[in-house]
């Protein structure tokens, strides 16, 4: 991975990060009424995030005294320790370039508050109040504390420091340059499990794209998992990162146990988590970039009138003290006992670029890679493509579906969805009509495997040669035979639809359509040929989840079916519009014209559904496909990534054309080129913008 980074350094964009924001939830082994014990464990944890490279650290609630004190958070001696404590841990990372939390009791007038210090640079930047406090159960948090007051208690002296805001909502804003997405939120316990959570108000009225969540959460049986979905679920309500922290080892057990989990969720995914009772810490790269792209395209996710916040916000920053002295930002690089990870080059950058990330991105965004979730996914998906067309054919009452049945993944998927909507209409499968129709690039093997799999399938099969046909028209037009240039090729493509379309009107039926979404994003389709249907039921499927959906297919027909669809799996992917080589073997591989469709599938997925820059997908690949292959090299080069990120970009620009008068055909996924849905784009959009910095990035 060095060398693919090494590779990737050459650009002078390196040094601007991708919004990945890395921060951390970590549980101190602490001891009950030990403050200066306690203060000491934090600083571990504090040291700990540094060196795993985090910005943002998340801790306990009342972490400082142990959350089990009881009637001790009345005791002038106990409160008195937690002033000079915090103001010693301020002290202690003045110049630490971190964002950590510190639960602790805050005494003020006649009140005690359950509160949470936010710590940044030597800087108490604020003091949020737990605003719900339960009193059910094993609980008895109103016998000691006040509830944060409706409009903030406002500024106070604490810790030997002034005007520091004392309130229930206080977003913290980060004014480093570069970092206006940085915005954090703490929110405490209970806070996130009554029906309107403070981080509500933080996410909508305060932009905040991080929460923070302090914790004393008990153990019982079955808790855990409902505490995951709590967190998942409010990531993904508000398009955030949601980092819990939960008390642990160290609390009292009188009465109850704490498990010391901790959580990091993004946008309803947990991206890192401890086990119970492991105290250890969980650590994830998280996506500013992304949130904020979900925010912007969801027009559901506003701050109406019906939002009414008190909320205060603090800036901050990591670079800067409460006295104004710049503080080093030590690079991650240099930090003994490292976790392994990809070190920043640029020691200055404060949010780190996508080859630095803990966790690198799927190779295959649109397919799941655990197999139960990835088969269930795919059952799921040819219901749904089975379910439009079962709809479109009652509607028209059709009784009859047309297909060209070329023997590749795209036709056979075709053919699968199909069949499935007519075992779900009652109808024959004999009024599924599958047509081959060789030309000059057929091969036995796809031709074979045609027609043996409609066979298999009982449906009917018809071979109809389009060869005669095809020089026909060259002699009208006055093409060369003996000249493969396009014209050749997509002769015979509009000779095939040409066929298929008369041939439905013939049979009172539908053309079904087998372009994928991976093909109509780059526009490898001839226009008014594969690229024209009555209904397309690939539209919306790209490549790579097309071969996952025929694999599952042939594990769940088994038999002789099976076995074509594996054949079928292991045919190289081509058009077949050149003459065969003199083996009879294919001639014209696709993906050596357009590019490995693992790639641009995944160019396609970060593009469309995030709206990131190329350098940012570059170098999220350059990650991604940095893990060695059999021979022991990367999957894809640098080099080979950005070759064919700049083929993407110039042809999903260009032949938009082509997507601005699709046929009807189901969105199955998070991305769609359908012009009535997901992708309204001009077709005379320029590319040069996307094009100059896809050769920035190899200056």
């Amino acid at each position: 991975m060095d060398e693919v980074k090494a590779a990737c350094q050459a650009t002078s964009e390196i040094a601007v990060s991708d919004g990945y924001l890395r921060i951390a939830a970590a549980t101190p082994k602490i001891r009950v009424g030990d403050v200066a014990g306690n203060a000491a464990a934090i600083l571990e944890c504090v040291d700990a995030a540094v060196r795993a490279g985090a910005r943002v650290l998340a801790l306990p609630e009342l972490c400082l005294t142990g959350y089990t004190c009881g009637d001790l958070f009345h005791d002038r001696a106990l409160l008195r320790a937690v002033e000079s404590a915090l103001a010693g841990l301020l002290e202690d990372t003045a110049d630490t370039p971190l964002l950590f939390t510190v639960g602790l009791p805050v005494a003020h007038r006649e009140n005690v508050y359950n509160c949470v210090a936010a710590c940044c640079a030597g800087r108490l930047l604020g003091l949020t109040v737990k605003r719900h406090l339960p009193n059910y159960g094993e609980f008895y948090e109103q016998r000691w504390f006040a509830p944060a007051p409706m409009n903030g208690a406002g500024f106070i002296s604490f810790a030997g420091r002034d005007s520091v805001p004392l309130m229930g909502d206080i977003v913290y804003t980060c004014s480093d340059p570069g970092l206006e997405d940085v915005r954090i939120g703490v929110e405490i316990c209970e806070d996130l499990w009554v029906p309107n959570p403070p981080s509500v108000d933080m996410a909508l009225s305060g932009g905040a794209t991080v929460i923070l969540n302090a914790s004393a959460s008990s153990e019982v049986l079955g808790k855990s998992a409902y505490r995951r979905s709590l967190v998942s679920g409010q990531s993904a309500r508000l398009y955030c990162a949601y980092a819990y922290a939960n008390a642990g080892e160290g609390e009292s057990t009188t009465d109850l146990v704490f498990s010391g989990e901790n959580l990091i969720a993004e946008n309803g995914s947990i991206v890192a988590s401890t086990s119970l009772f492991s105290r250890e810490m969980a650590v994830a790269d998280v996506d500013l970039e992304k949130l904020m792209a979900e925010r912007r395209r969801s027009n559901t996710w506003r701050a109406g009138e019906w939002c009414v916040s008190h909320l205060q916000t603090i800036d901050f920053s990591f670079t800067e003290t409460g006295e104004g002295a710049s503080v080093a930002c030590e690079s991650v690089e240099d930090v003994p006992d490292r976790p392994t990870v990809l070190p920043t080059e640029d020691t200055g950058l404060l949010l780190n670029s996508a080859l630095d990330v803990l966790r690198p991105a799927p190779r295959t965004p649109f397919v799941p890679t655990d197999p139960a979730r990835r088969a269930a996914c795919c059952e799921e998906i040819l219901d749904l493509q089975a379910a439009g067309l079962k709809t479109r054919l009652a509607h028209t009452g059709t009784h009859s579906a047309v297909i060209g049945l070329s023997g590749g993944l795209d036709s056979t998927l075709a053919l699968l969805v199909t069949v499935r909507a007519f075992d779900m209409l009652g109808l024959p499968r004999t009024g599924v009509h599958a047509v081959s129709m060789p030309g000059f690039g057929t091969t036995g093997r796809t031709k074979s495997n045609a027609e043996r799999l409609a066979e298999q399938l009982g449906v009917d099969f018809r071979t109809i040669a389009i060869g005669e046909a095809v020089r026909a028209h060259f002699t009208d037009i006055g093409h060369d035979p003996s000249v493969t240039d396009v014209t050749y090729e997509n002769a015979q493509a509009r000779e095939r639809t040409q066929v298929l379309m008369d041939l439905s009107n013939e049979l009172g039926g539908f053309v079904i359509g087998t372009g994928d979404l991976s093909e109509l994003a780059l526009g490898w389709a001839t226009y008014n040929a594969d690229h024209m249907s009555m209904y397309g039921v690939n539209a919306g499927v790209p490549k790579t989840l097309v071969r996952h959906l025929v694999s599952h297919a042939a594990d769940s027909l088994g038999g002789e079916a099976a076995a074509i669809l594996r054949d079928i799996l292991d045919t190289p992917v081509s058009p077949e519009l050149l003459p065969p080589g003199g083996d009879g073997e294919i001639a014209q591989c696709t993906e050596e014209l357009v590019g490995p469709y693992e790639l641009h599938d995944f160019f396609l997925f970060h593009m469309m559904r995030y709206g990131f820059a190329p350098g940012k997908i570059y170098r999220m690949a350059c990650r991604t496909f940095a893990e060695l292959d059999s021979d022991g090299a990367p999957v894809y080069e640098p080099a080979t990534i950005l070759y064919w990120l700049r083929t993407f970009y110039r042809r999903f620009f260009a032949q938009q054309f082509k997507r601005s008068c699709l046929p009807d055909g189901p969105k199955v996924g998070s991305v769609s080129v359908s012009p009535r849905g997901d992708w309204r784009m001009p077709s005379d959009a320029s590319a040069a913008l996307w094009l100059e910095e896809v050769d920035s990035l190899g200056a």
